[in-house]
């Protein structure tokens, strides 16, 4: 039976584990921390977002290049994702914005569980607090404290670098250096952005939510919701989008987002309410009539000049498109996830790193 070492003990490590052909290969995953899927419950803590109800062809828009994932995500789509998940007594429901996430009451940490048992009574083997320190001249794996393997496959699940104290510090990225192979830096994915707020704002907002609202950069549309931080902005509106702006950012000091408050709303139905509204004042046509909140009401101000915001015609425009300029992206470790890691054209379509130079006939990254 061929022996597979997977290194890390991530969501991409389980799912492996969950589907390889046990019968065939001997599995063992070593993770460096005492349990696994540690930054899987820090995703969990705001929501766990497991994945989207969406068309297949939607959902491999979401990823960068799509073509590249395309053949992947149409063998197991998020439709059979959920039907596993089904089969395993994880029940789902789908939220705002077509997440999917577990039926409400359902904890990450129940999920976490259930996967890692339906894992183990595979025959999957788990090494704890072992960790990967690289090859060595025979080209076998070697640990910490731990006796080096041979392997005939092996599988780098070694995630990113965001969340350090959960094991994803992308350590790992010299290691691969040093066998010229291509690894791109890492940068925060999923994370705040940040925004010159005017202090009478932000001591009044921050921690407010905008709800119901959609962004818009570069001509790709995000629905969702925002948070308003000391730093800037958060919330999974923004997160669709971050890849695309921290993009930007990298040739530009500022970008600007334009943030529809009223996405269910055309301009011309908008317009209407304005001017059939009943009162004078423009904070109580936008709170009463178009049912905007203060903090909605106080960031419009903020981004509009005076002129506009006592124009109807342009202030209509505005609600549909205010303004906000973004000056940087939060700190690495405090996103959600990262972009960078082993470049694209360092793997093959099946994942197969094309340098990987050892007795080891097959790795996969």
């Amino acid at each position: 039976m061929k022996q597979v070492s997977i290194i890390g003990g991530g969501p991409a490590a389980l799912m492996l584990a969950a589907q390889i052909d046990t019968a065939k290969y001997s599995v063992t995953i070593y993770e460096k921390k005492k349990t696994v899927g540690r930054k899987f419950l820090v995703a969990g803590e705001g929501g766990l977002n497991l994945t989207f109800s969406t068309s297949e062809d939607a959902l491999i828009q979401q990823y960068h290049p799509s073509g590249f994932m395309a053949p992947i995500i149409r063998g197991f789509n998020n439709q059979d994702f959920i039907n596993w998940l089904n089969q395993l007594g994880i029940s789902t429901f789908v939220g705002s914005s077509n997440r999917v996430f577990p039926k409400q009451g359902v904890k990450p940490i129940e999920v976490l569980k259930t996967i890692v048992d339906y894992v183990a009574t595979r025959g999957v083997q788990f090494k704890f607090n072992t960790k990967w320190t690289g090859w060595n001249r025979q080209g076998d794996l070697t640990f910490e404290n731990e006796a080096a393997v041979t392997s005939d496959i092996v599988v780098f699940a070694l995630g990113g670098a965001s969340w350090k104290v959960t094991g994803s510090t992308g350590s790992w990225k010299s290691k691969f250096e040093k066998r010229h192979i291509n690894v791109l830096p890492f940068r925060a994915a999923n994370c705040a952005f940040g925004v010159n707020w005017q202090t009478d704002f932000i001591n009044i907002h921050e921690g407010k939510p905008l709800k119901n609202i959609a962004l818009t950069f570069n001509n790709v549309l995000a629905k969702g919701e925002l948070v308003i931080s000391k730093f800037g902005l958060e919330g999974n509106a923004i997160y669709a989008l971050s890849q695309k702006i921290q993009d930007r950012l990298l040739t530009e000091k500022e970008v600007i987002i334009y943030l529809d408050l009223k996405p269910k709303m055309a301009v011309n139905q908008i317009r209407s309410k304005y001017k059939n509204a009943r009162r004078s004042k423009v904070t109580d046509i936008l709170k009463n009539d178009l049912n905007l909140d203060r903090t909605a009401i106080s960031l419009l101000k903020q981004f509009t000049d005076k002129n506009t915001f006592s124009n109807p015609d342009a202030l209509v425009q505005t609600i549909k498109a205010v303004p906000v300029v973004i000056t940087s992206a939060g700190p690495l470790d405090e996103a959600i996830s990262s972009l960078g890691g082993m470049a694209l054209d360092e793997v093959d379509a099946n994942f197969q790193c094309k340098k990987y130079k050892t007795p080891t006939p097959l790795a996969k990254c």
